[in-house]
């Protein structure tokens, strides 16, 4: 692609922004033919905020407290977000449950990441549910949004160890480090046009319906 041409991302993020730092870095290194237009946070001290700004990115914050309703909270933030004619929505720690109607508009057009094998712990506390569960693997997950919570269909995962001794912050980072390998990953493989929707098939990669998620380092996405 040439830079005219580069994919159109926003980026929704409550917290410190490590997935948002590897995607800034994989933009600019040109890991991504993609250029982050906007990152938007829910939360004034996220820290990510930072981030976008060192990197000369649009920032906005829309603080959901000032809204009465979940509903309302979710119009005004599609409408900051239309602002920016993104192709492509980036979950990057965005702490929200987001209404049917947010998710059926934005519909092949978003991605997540999660901290488990999905659908192993969707939802909070991953970590510690994994080792709750005498789990021997870990990973973490990229998937398109769907309504059900952390239920969209899966496209790339990475496994990892879960070695004597962990806790919870042991595991955790080791999950993260292969976070910020698969997500700048498959929002390429969005860019190139290899990775779509299909209303009848599902998640189609190089053409072909996915049956079963990716699995790193199986398949490397480089």
């Amino acid at each position: 692609m040439s830079r005219s041409e580069r994919l159109r991302l926003v980026v929704l993020i409550s917290g410190s922004g490590s997935n948002l730092q590897a995607i800034i870095d994989a933009c600019a290194s040109g890991a991504i033919d993609g250029e982050i237009v906007a990152v938007i946070s829910n939360r004034g001290d996220a820290y990510g905020l930072q981030r976008a700004q060192a990197a000369g990115i649009p920032t906005e914050v829309l603080d959901h407290r000032d809204y009465p309703d979940r509903e309302s909270f979710d119009r005004a933030l599609m409408a900051r977000i239309n602002h920016y004619r993104p192709e492509l929505v980036v979950l990057a720690g965005f702490m929200r449950i987001l209404t049917p109607a947010f998710v059926r508009h934005y519909a092949g057009r978003m991605l997540n990441i999660h901290p488990s094998l999905l659908p192993h712990f969707q939802g909070l506390h991953t970590h510690r549910r994994a080792l709750e569960a005498d789990h021997e693997v870990h990973g973490a997950s990229v998937h398109f949004v769907t309504e059900g919570l952390d239920g969209g269909p899966v496209v790339l995962q990475a496994e990892v160890p879960v070695l004597p001794g962990d806790d919870e912050s042991t595991l955790a980072a080791r999950v993260l480090e292969q976070e910020h390998r698969i997500y700048p990953a498959v929002i390429q493989w969005f860019a190139e046009g290899r990775l779509r929707m299909d209303p009848q098939k599902g998640v189609v990669l190089d053409e072909d319906a996915l049956e079963q998620p990716v699995r790193w380092p199986a398949h490397r996405a480089d």
